[in-house]
């Protein structure tokens, strides 16, 4: 099965963020395919590099870099909810004349147009609010 998955969901806002990330681990285990991950709203916070929880919460963060290194997991986070909210990547933080780089590794930054595309390719579309 071909899954997207859209997160909307800030880290820590609610047990949806922890569901997502363990839907999709799950998912990869059994063989199944994810298109991508494609972070929206106050999801963008999913991506932040310097998002430091207590040690003991689950590091989100951390581990959704790590799925994306294990699978190579498309993480793309919505460039337009990400600078409302200060996300920057290097490339957008030099465009607007900023120095931050606060995008953690194996996430990148696209438009929605990311979004249709793995819902058009997808079997099942998934949205976790």
């Amino acid at each position: 099965m071909k899954f997207a998955i859209q997160i909307n969901c800030s880290p820590y806002q609610s047990s949806s963020a922890v569901t997502a990330l363990h839907f999709v681990k799950t998912a990869l285990n059994l063989q199944h395919e994810v298109l991508r991950v494609f972070f929206y709203a106050d999801g963008i916070y999913h991506a932040f590099a310097y998002a430091t929880p207590p040690d003991d919460e689950l590091a989100l963060t951390q581990s959704w870099s790590q799925l994306a290194e294990q699978y190579h997991l498309d993480l793309v986070v919505c460039i337009s909810a990400a600078q409302r909210r200060g996300l920057l990547c290097l490339e957008e933080a030099k465009r607007v004349g900023k120095q931050d780089n606060d995008l953690a590794p194996g996430f990148r930054i696209s438009g929605l147009g990311q979004l249709v595309e793995a819902s058009l390719l997808a079997e099942r579309f998934i949205v976790f609010a």
